[in-house]
């Protein structure tokens, strides 16, 4: 496979074309942000970590019936794609009140939610990915019915195996994004699934794996990332 043109950035991965043009190059980097990108730094080999972590995860899913767009890892930053339509719609996730929903809301982050929440965001970084619901999508055309009822259905589904898998490894699932995209005619799950797009923590500490220590100048974060990697690889391995 040839890395072809460089066709966009975003804040955590690098985009190319390949010579195959249902395919796409993904590089993923050690650049951290936050807060719509008004706070920037990096974490060491944090582009490795979630370009490992993400396709082990997709593999995973793959093997219960999720269909991803992972085709092939490259080396430990690089992973080859399939070409989605992607649809301007990021999927949030919640088991455990956190983040914005305790902001939002003011209610106690850490409280476990009675049933999974989800929620639904307009992808565009310009206006801040506002929330939105089923009624914004339907009407300004960003995704119809059958492909909403589509990205709820795996959304859930995902959730279910992540959370049990996530517990077997000692970790909390507390919430994650989701994005979704069109690949010949069918909705498959694309984007990353990392510590820097789940909260994670850990069942007995209550440790935070995942971005929000940057988020929240708590420090650590290259180790903190370093141990989900650790304990998703040997569970995977055994």
């Amino acid at each position: 496979m040839l890395q072809g043109e460089f066709l966009y950035e975003g804040k955590a991965k690098k985009i190319h074309a390949t010579d195959n043009p249902s395919l796409v190059w993904i590089a993923y980097k050690d650049d951290a942000t936050a807060f719509d990108g008004t706070k920037r730094g990096t974490i060491a080999n944090k582009g490795i970590v979630n370009n490992r972590v993400s396709n082990m995860l997709f593999r995973y899913l793959e093997t219960q019936g999720i269909e991803t767009h992972l085709v092939e890892q490259i080396d430990d930053r690089n992973t080859i794609v399939k070409k989605l339509r992607i649809l301007p719609i990021e999927v949030v996730v919640r088991n455990v009140v956190a983040g914005s929903l305790a902001n939002r809301l003011g209610l106690p982050e850490g409280a476990e939610l009675p049933q999974t929440i989800l929620e639904l965001y307009y992808k565009n970084d310009d206006l801040h990915d506002p929330m939105i619901n089923e009624y914004h999508a339907r009407a300004l055309g960003w995704a119809s019915d059958q492909e909403l009822d589509e990205i709820k259905r795996q959304a859930l589904r995902i959730n279910e195996i992540l959370r049990e898998f996530y517990d077997r490894i000692g970790i909390i699932l507390v919430d994650f994004k989701l994005e979704f995209g069109e690949f010949e005619g069918r909705i498959i799950l694309g984007d990353e699934i990392s510590p820097d797009t789940c909260r994670l923590w850990d069942k007995v500490s209550l440790e935070k794996l995942d971005k929000d220590r940057f988020r929240r100048d708590m420090g650590k974060e290259a180790e903190a990332y370093q141990e989900v990697i650790r304990r998703i690889e040997k569970v995977l391995k055994d």
